[in-house]
């Protein structure tokens, strides 16, 4: 069987407004393109035809891709997510002992992990180093470019 994915209530809705939009919206798009690419008649020569065909081979791997992950997901209860401990779903304000800077981090299952807007996985080096700490506490974690030293300030949900 495959391995459970974690996700939040957020991370879910977002899958399955993605897979809603690829099957509804774009599946039509790419149908409506390789109609009129197949007006032109010869496919042999027909670039607009094989771009039309390669798109829509595209979606439907993504659309595959979204509907095995959907079949093996746990959605992360935030109701039932405790203060005491890092945990998926858990928001968790660090202090950077090294950089000297205080941070704020979401850690999220995989699949909705953006280090742009501070959602780190929880199979990321720092996500892993994370989950189970407690505030207050120290804690060093390795990553490629050596060893972060965080300290616990605060956990939410």
């Amino acid at each position: 069987m495959a391995e459970k994915k974690r996700l939040t209530e957020d991370g879910l809705k977002k899958i399955e407004q993605e897979l809603e939009e690829l099957k509804t919206v774009r599946r039509k798009e790419i149908a409506e393109k390789i109609k009129v690419a197949l007006s032109f008649g010869d496919l042999s020569e027909n670039s607009e035809y094989d771009e039309a065909k390669n798109e829509q081979a595209i979606i439907e791997a993504k659309i595959t891709q979204l509907e095995a992950m959907l079949k093996v997901v746990e959605v992360v209860d935030t109701d039932e997510l405790s203060t005491d401990v890092i945990s998926v779903g858990s928001k968790v304000r660090i202090y950077d002992l090294d950089l000297e800077e205080e941070e704020e981090y979401q850690i999220v299952g995989s699949a909705e992990a953006d280090p742009m807007e501070n959602r780190i996985s929880d199979e990321s080096p720092m996500g892993k180093g994370l989950i189970g700490g407690r505030v207050g506490e120290e804690i060093d974690i390795e990553i490629p470019a050596g060893t972060m030293r965080l300290k616990v300030l605060e956990i939410s949900k």
